[in-house]
C-alpha cells in the first residue's frame, strides 16, 4: 500500500481511535462500541469495514452468536503502521500531515479525557510535560533500547479486571538552540 493510501486510510481521527483500540487486543464489534461510546454505530461498521478491507485491521475469528456472525478484530501481524522504507521516502509534507493527524489526536483523546464527570490527574496517573533532554547518539540509542525493554512486554498486556486502557504517546525529536554556548557539540 503506497503512503498516501496509508495515510488517507489510517489518518482519519475515528479510524485513529479504531486501530488504537485493536492495538494489543482481539475486539468484537460490540467491544469497539463499548470502548467507542461516543461514535455513532453505523459510523464505527463503516470505518471498521473500510480498515479491514485495506488490510489494516484482520478478522481474526468469527463465531455465530443468536443467529448472527460475530466476528473478532485484530492488527495484521505487520501492524498497521508504516514500515521503515515508506517512512524514509515520506516528504516533509507527508510527515506534517501525519503528525498533524497524531496531534489531532491527542487533542481529541484529552478533550474526551476533561469531558468526564470527574477528572484527577493525580489520581488517574494521567499528565503531560516536555523536558529537553541532552543526549549524545549513543545515548539516544541507550534511552530507545530502555524505553522499548520497558514498554514492549506491557504492549502484550489484554484488557482485564483491574486494567485500565492508559495512552503514552512520545514525540522525540532534536531541540535547535540559538544560543550555542551551552556546550553543544555536533
Amino acid at each position: 500500500m503506497s503512503k498516501d493510501r496509508w495515510a488517507d486510510l489510517a489518518l482519519h481521527p475515528v479510524r485513529i481511535r479504531i486501530l488504537r483500540a485493536v492495538a494489543g487486543a482481539r475486539l468484537t464489534t460490540h467491544d469497539l462500541v463499548t470502548q467507542l461510546p461516543d461514535v455513532p454505530h453505523a459510523t464505527l461498521y463503516r470505518h471498521l469495514g473500510t480498515l479491514v478491507k485495506a488490510g489494516l485491521i484482520e478478522v481474526v475469528d468469527q463465531r455465530k452468536v443468536r443467529g448472527a456472525v460475530e466476528r473478532v478484530y485484530a492488527l495484521p501481524a505487520h501492524g498497521a503502521t508504516l514500515n521503515p522504507a515508506e517512512l524514509a521516502t515520506a516528504t516533509p509534507e507527508d510527515h506534517a500531515r501525519y503528525f498533524t493527524a497524531f496531534v489531532s489526536s491527542l487533542l481529541s483523546d484529552f478533550s474526551r479525557y476533561l469531558a468526564r464527570e470527574q477528572v484527577d490527574l493525580v489520581a488517574d496517573g494521567a499528565g503531560y510535560q516536555q523536558v529537553v533532554l541532552h543526549l549524545s547518539d549513543t545515548e539516544l540509542a541507550a534511552f530507545a533500547a530502555d524505553l522499548n525493554r520497558v514498554v514492549g512486554p506491557l504492549l502484550g498486556n489484554e484488557p482485564g479486571e483491574g486494567r485500565v486502557p492508559r495512552l503514552l504517546a512520545t514525540v522525540l525529536l532534536p531541540v535547535d538552540h540559538s544560543d550555542k554556548s551551552e556546550g553543544s557539540t555536533r
